[in-house]
């Protein structure tokens, strides 16, 4: 009698291909999917899971529940572009040459009096030649999918389509949903190019999400790769009416109305400046909560379609943001306490964003993190989940899963450099990360400021006088860096007017 594995060895005709395909299929394991969630502005403590008492998140709360949450992850810069590059390409901004938001203040204003330093030129979009982490799975059998923001690049020819994505619903050249006489923010009609606008009233994320879910139902027997990248909770602040009075109930129940909710006793804020600069201390704000809430309501729907199909044990997600909440300008509506600032600057609220991973059988349920990683790493990880390799592309990140089973990884630093005036005030220079302590090159203050961070995360203390060789040896780690990687520096502005 001939076996079917001693008709495999002799290649006995009479064994059916269809039975060894499936064996083989069987055998090697179907790829997990990968469903790769990027909020816009979204704050580190904006997750009740991550400490906030205002804003309900239950779905996102379970997912931590049901994954590992990381206390220590970063964003790669302080501002949007730079930091989705990074996620694309597993490389630091400078690597990219997106430095700042696209086009960044640039494109209107390149040195006010006020500015010490002129920022030099930076690429306006992400090179066709850049090897993007949906190229690398597609060509790996992957089915891809950008589901909103994109934000890398003005002509189409740098738009999703062109960049590894098999379908592209709603990502172009915008940074933020567009609002005005022929279009609605977060609710149709949208005036984007790449999304037919919806039905009256119909919102933005839920749409988002929709889009998400439709191509998860197409592609289901096959492995995809879903970029659901949120235009929430970016300005302008717009949120469903009902869940606007649900917060503002909220925050009359918890006397959140009685409290100071802003304050502009900040050293960095000059009596000169405008009312526009103000830091919000409290998380209060109906409609960014709202927001939040429609985030968290689809993020459950999503997770419950998923189970639905049979996929959930199959599907890796990984939840994070762009940048830190918004805290300083623009309306400031969140407050990242006790981290220090918000988006565009590079103390810990600048940087420091959530970070859940989901991936059943491989992550422990409730585990918690606090090993530092970055957007930088997302490539590398994504790349070794789904066997991929890395398409040839040359990444500073590295793949942390490891991480999944136990909070243990080689000490690196981690790096940042932000050589632009932005728009929450921000002072423009670079930073590293080794171990417990931060350093801060202030190209403003001309100074170099050392935390550290496992006593003084709200950054308060610099302790660089008092710890001289620590400051010079992390100082030369980020100058050798710098150097290394090319990094542009900014050069002095002709026309400041000494800060007056």
């Amino acid at each position: 009698m001939i076996t079917l594995k001693s008709a495999v060895s002799l290649g006995v005709a009479a064994v059916s291909p269809l039975i060894l395909l499936s064996v083989q299929k069987k055998s090697a394991g179907t790829p997990p999917n990968i469903v790769f969630v990027l909020l816009d502005d979204f704050g580190y403590s904006d997750l009740a899971c991550y400490g906030s008492k205002y804003y309900q998140t239950p779905n996102i709360d379970r997912l931590a529940r049901e994954g590992i949450l990381f206390t220590d992850a970063y964003a790669a810069c302080p501002v949007s572009s730079p930091t989705r590059a990074s996620v694309m390409t597993g490389r630091y901004p400078v690597g990219t040459g997106i430095t700042d938001w696209i086009p960044g203040r640039q494109a209107t204003n390149n040195g006010r009096p006020e500015d010490k330093f002129l920022a030099l030129p930076f690429k306006l979009q992400l090179d066709t030649g850049e090897v993007t982490i949906a190229e690398v799975l597609k060509k790996n059998g992957y089915t891809t999918m950008i589901s909103g923001k994109w934000h890398l690049g003005g002509e189409p020819m740098y738009w999703p389509e062109n960049q590894g994505f098999d379908v592209n619903k709603g990502g172009y050249s915008a940074g933020s949903p567009n609002r005005g006489k022929t279009s609605n923010g977060y609710f149709s009609p949208y005036g984007n190019p790449r999304l037919e606008d919806g039905p009256e009233g119909e919102y933005l994320t839920d749409r988002q999400t929709d889009e998400a879910i439709n191509f998860i139902k197409t592609n289901r027997n096959k492995p995809f790769f879903v970029y659901l990248s949120f235009y929430a909770v970016h300005n302008p602040m717009q949120g469903k009416e009902d869940l606007i009075k649900r917060f503002d109930a909220r925050a009359d129940s918890m006397h959140l109305t009685d409290k100071e909710t802003f304050t502009r006793e900040k050293e960095w804020i000059r009596t000169t400046m405008s009312e526009n600069y103000k830091e919000r201390i409290i998380q209060s704000n109906p409609v960014y909560a709202s927001m939040i809430y429609s985030v968290d309501e689809n993020i459950g729907r999503l997770l419950a379609e998923l189970a639905t199909l049979g996929l959930d044990k199959n599907t890796v997600i990984i939840f994070t943001s762009d940048n830190g909440g918004l805290s300083t300008s623009e309306g400031s509506p969140t407050c990242n306490f006790p981290m220090r600032a918000g988006k565009g600057w590079l103390y810990e609220g600048g940087i420091r964003v959530p970070l859940i991973i989901r991936y059943p059988g491989k992550t422990k349920a409730g585990g918690v993190v606090r090993t530092p990683v970055s957007s930088i790493d997302y490539f590398a990880t994504i790349a070794e989940i789904t066997g991929s390799g890395t398409g040839g592309a040359i990444t500073d990140g590295v793949s942390i899963t490891r991480l999944f089973r136990k909070d243990r990884l080689r000490e690196r630093p981690l790096f940042w450099h932000y050589p632009h005036y932005s728009n929450q005030g921000v002072e423009p220079g670079s930073a590293v990360r080794l171990g417990r302590y931060k350093l801060i090159d202030n190209f403003e203050k001309g100074k170099q400021e050392l935390y550290d961070l496992q006593k003084d995360i709200s950054e308060m203390n610099d302790i660089s006088s008092q710890y001289p060789e620590k400051t010079r040896e992390l100082y030369k780690l980020l100058n050798d860096w710098r150097e290394k990687n090319g990094a542009m520096m900014m050069v002095p502005n002709p026309n400041w007017n000494g800060g007056i």
